[in-house]
């Protein structure tokens, strides 16, 4: 599939540049390294608890199209579908937190749990008082050990960010945020795979076919089935809710 890039190295960082240059001021990325790719308010109030999350490019607007005010304090993005590094993380975590501490809220991936776990710890021998919670709310894999962290985060970012404006503090706005992270449920429809810019897509799907579950990354879902019409949608997640 063809795409309007200049190259696959540079895909994220010319993204980002484009975003923050679009944004008429309200947001700025950390300068110094290209590897750590951290998009940030322009203007944060240290008294306020910051929320930070993040993870693989490749999702926009998720993350750094998040963050702004009663949202992300910061967002650290990785490379295309990949986390970002304990060094980034830990980047993003000093450049927001002041005294009032600092909530991640992480997608229930391997590399990001490892990542901003890791990050969590560093921030805390430094003396900053972090708390994270963990967004795990797609129920299309009933049989899956770890949930993924899909859509729900969308609602954890807004529950978080608009109690830390509010001035609530850090511990508050950890648990209405895992709150909210319990009672999301996501369920997942596609009609085809995703594209890696500089790859070619895997054509899994047959004219005509759907997959129930199919993970963000082109993770397998649980079952193929006929395209069905759009009023139809919730007869199948009713069927896969029941198995869950």
């Amino acid at each position: 599939m063809a795409h309007f890039i200049d190259a696959r190295a540079t895909l994220v960082n010319d993204a980002l540049d484009g975003l923050i240059a679009a944004s008429g001021g309200r947001l700025a990325r950390l300068d110094g390294d290209p590897g750590i790719r951290v998009v940030l308010r322009a203007e944060l109030n240290s008294s306020k608890v910051a929320v930070v999350s993040g993870g693989g490019s490749g999702h926009e607007p998720v993350h750094a199209g998040f963050v702004g005010p009663g949202m992300l304090s910061a967002a650290v993005c990785g490379d295309v579908f990949a986390s970002p590094s304990v060094d980034a993380v830990l980047a993003g975590i000093l450049a927001v937190t002041g005294p009032a501490g600092c909530l991640l809220v992480v997608k229930n991936y391997a590399g990001d749990r490892l990542n901003f776990g890791l990050a969590a710890e560093r921030a805390r021998a430094l003396g900053h008082r972090v708390e994270t919670v963990i967004v795990s709310d797609d129920i299309a894999l009933p049989d899956a050990k770890q949930p993924r962290g899909v859509a729900g985060t969308l609602f954890v970012h807004k529950v978080a960010g608009h109690a830390a404006e509010a001035g609530v503090p850090l511990e508050d706005v950890a648990a209405l945020a895992r709150r909210a992270a319990e009672a999301a449920k996501s369920l997942g429809i596609a009609v085809s795979t995703c594209t890696i810019p500089g790859s070619p897509r895997s054509e899994r799907l047959e004219e005509g076919q759907a997959e129930l579950g199919l993970g963000i990354h082109g993770e397998p879902g649980v079952e193929r089935i006929a395209l069905p019409p759009a009023g139809e949608l919730d007869v199948w997640s009713r069927h896969l809710v029941e198995r869950v």
